[in-house]
């Protein structure tokens, strides 16, 4: 029969053990589904294939070509433009729902919740499609109602016209979802901050400029971040325009889009691999570099 220190001991080994059990799971899903692709990627990265030669052993020559692509810095160029004009219209819109969401004088506040969160849930590749639709040279609703009226058909898709409307759709997907991070942070606030504002003279407006968005502020980087990431990572919505674009996207547009010509149309596998960590590479700086300016805002 066990005695009462054998017990204790079985005990501390139980929580000493039931972390990494809860953790288990993501992470076995996390190494086949994340770590492993990249392993086997940088292996493709590092070797060479042709029909001559076969595979060989290249190092670093794949990174050496990559970064002298000027096919590939020029989609990075495109990615930071779309980043400028998409992010800061998505945040602003995002921060603006939410705060009147938060501020109480809205009636119906769950059901304008989830409509806004609701083109969140539709896939991008509808989504791209629905908007696709609608921006139709020939057949979408507002060139059909520019006729109609006589005026001339908008041209959302031209070469000068085609990052805005991609970022209107990147809008219509993902505001609704910084909307219900940014009301979470929000409802997270204590209402004696309110009671202590109002005391002190301050109106709704000064309480929300003064108050509010100082405290959620950190949400609000965190959020940039990612949407810096997820702007960088663009692919879904010009692989699927470009037949009703070709003039305007071509399939070097974005540096995903480029790789997965490469891999997919050239069968150049391994410089493919090579651009898609030299991709990340230039996404975790960028993204570190926002971060250190931000640091450096809020420290002086």
């Amino acid at each position: 029969m066990a005695g009462p220190s054998s017990r204790k001991r079985r005990r501390r080994v139980s929580k000493k053990w039931a972390p990494l059990l809860f953790l288990a799971p993501f992470a076995l899903l996390f190494i086949a589904f994340l770590i492993a692709p990249m392993l086997y990627a940088l292996n493709l990265a590092v070797y060479k294939t042709t029909v001559v030669a076969g595979t060989k052993f290249v190092g670093a020559d794949n990174f050496v070509r990559a970064l002298g692509d000027p096919k590939f810095w020029q989609g990075v160029i495109i990615l930071m433009k779309f980043a400028v004009i998409q992010i800061p219209g998505m945040v602003a819109i995002a921060l603006l729902i939410a705060l009147i969401l938060d501020s109480g004088t809205v009636y119906a506040k769950s059901f304008f919740r989830v409509s806004l969160f609701l083109p969140y849930a539709v896939p991008a590749v509808i989504a791209t499609l629905i908007w696709g639709y609608l921006y139709g040279p020939a057949f979408g609703p507002f060139t059909q109602l520019a006729n109609a009226i006589g005026l001339p058909a908008p041209n959302f898709l031209g070469a000068s016209t085609i990052l805005p409307s991609i970022a209107n759709i990147a809008n219509w997907e993902y505001t609704g979802y910084q909307m219900i991070i940014y009301y979470a942070a929000l409802q997270a606030i204590p209402s004696d901050l309110e009671e202590a504002a109002s005391m002190d003279g301050a109106n709704s407006f000064v309480y929300a400029l003064r108050v509010k968005l100082p405290l959620i502020a950190p949400m609000v980087v965190v959020t940039i971040i990612f949407s810096i990431i997820g702007s960088l990572q663009l692919f879904s919505e010009p692989y699927l325009l470009r037949n009703l674009a070709p003039l305007s996207i071509t399939n070097s547009y974005t540096p995903n889009y480029y790789a997965y010509t490469l891999a997919f149309a050239n069968q150049q596998y391994n410089y493919s691999a090579a651009m898609s960590f030299l991709l990340g590479g230039v996404t975790a700086v960028i993204s570190y570099a926002f971060m250190l300016i931000v640091n450096r805002g809020g420290r002086a």
